[in-house]
């Protein structure tokens, strides 16, 4: 692979609580270096505040760690892509201001990436192989939830979405109202595999075309655990695996309805799933049921690709390099991004 064919690209990533580096030469990972803030879990959930500063002492040291796993120096890199949004306000700034700031001082070109568009396009990156174009991705994280249909890299159109809260976030939640660590989706699919999915029934709300709506069983999980402990005050503890066998059956029902009216729909059978739910030993296993059944071509990312990574940042950045697209100094980051079109914009000249 020629050099110029394949830009070498540090990709950075900090739009939560994990900072990320990584060095990526075409497809393929040199390295992927993920330094993770363990203190959230001492209050259930993330402080943007802690986020950020924490975000500020590791990213000097998660950079150089990455370039000297890839067994590069700055001054080989081609490009730097990083986070711009969505994500945490104050996370996304210190991302943004250290990679731009070093590709200014190196004089190469910074690339803004979308974070919801890195997860699809995770899939590019080796050791998988890469869905055909148009494919439907699913795209389940603690943030979002999303079904898109991705014609090429640059077109890619949200067929669907939650209305309220996203999956993970109803994983964590029910993991929080039976007294499980955070992040809880984790732990209720581990407990979740040694339950019964059938022991306690739970509705699954469906919306119009192909939306979800999360918010209802969480409230559906907290009435049926409050009735229960009223009679008896050690149902949670004695039933622990059989609640989460369960309500995970309920959620991955939702997920999975509108994924397969949508290839009934449009007649794609590439399907992907992306995002920090794609790890679900639950939905992978549904996704293979579902490639053996309706004879679908499924894509599942290896685990290092599914949570937030650098490498998945590296792999957009390598994309729109290739399309000579770039960002500029005046980039500013931003919660919520509504496309998922390249925020990059063709080179002067």
């Amino acid at each position: 692979m020629e050099h110029a064919s394949h830009p070498l690209i540090l990709g950075i990533e900090s739009s939560c609580d994990d900072t990320s580096a990584a060095v990526i030469r075409g497809p393929q990972v040199l390295s992927n270096v993920v330094a993770n803030q363990a203190l959230h879990a001492e209050v259930g959930g993330v402080v943007p505040e802690w986020a950020s500063r924490a975000h500020l002492r590791k990213i000097q040291p998660v950079v150089q760690a990455a370039l000297d796993k890839a067994g590069v120096t700055a001054s080989d890199l081609d490009a730097i892509a990083y986070t711009l949004g969505p994500g945490l306000q104050g996370s996304l700034h210190v991302g943004t201001s250290f990679a731009k700031a070093m590709a200014w001082g190196l004089d190469i070109p910074s690339i803004p990436v979308h974070h919801m568009r890195a997860h699809i396009l995770a899939h590019v990156l080796e050791p998988g192989l890469p869905p055909a174009y148009p494919f439907l991705c699913l795209t389940v994280s603690g943030g979002h939830t999303q079904l898109v249909k991705v014609r090429r890299p640059n077109d890619m159109e949200v067929l669907g979405q939650t209305l309220d809260d996203a999956a993970g976030e109803a994983f964590d939640k029910v993991a929080k109202l039976i007294g499980l660590p955070y992040p809880g989706g984790p732990v209720v699919d581990k407990l979740a595999a040694q339950g019964d999915p059938k022991a306690f029934s739970f509705s699954r709300p469906r919306m119009d075309g192909y939306n979800w709506s999360f918010s209802g069983l969480k409230t559906q999980v907290l009435n049926f655990l409050k009735q229960a402990q009223d009679k008896d005050a050690n149902f949670v503890q004695d039933n622990q695996v059989d609640i989460c066998a369960s309500v995970q059956a309920a959620i991955l029902d939702m997920l999975m309805a509108p994924l397969i009216q949508a290839v009934e729909d449009t007649g794609i059978t590439e399907v992907a799933i992306a995002g920090g739910v794609s790890a679900n030993s639950g939905l992978r296993a549904r996704l293979a049921e579902a490639n053996a059944e309706h004879g679908w071509t499924v894509h599942i990312p290896p685990m290092a690709y599914c949570t937030d990574n650098a490498a998945m940042i590296a792999a957009v950045g390598w994309l729109d390099a290739l399309d000579a697209l770039e960002g500029t100094l005046e980039a500013s980051p931003s919660p919520r991004l509504p496309a998922l079109t390249s925020l990059a914009q063709p080179k002067e000249g």
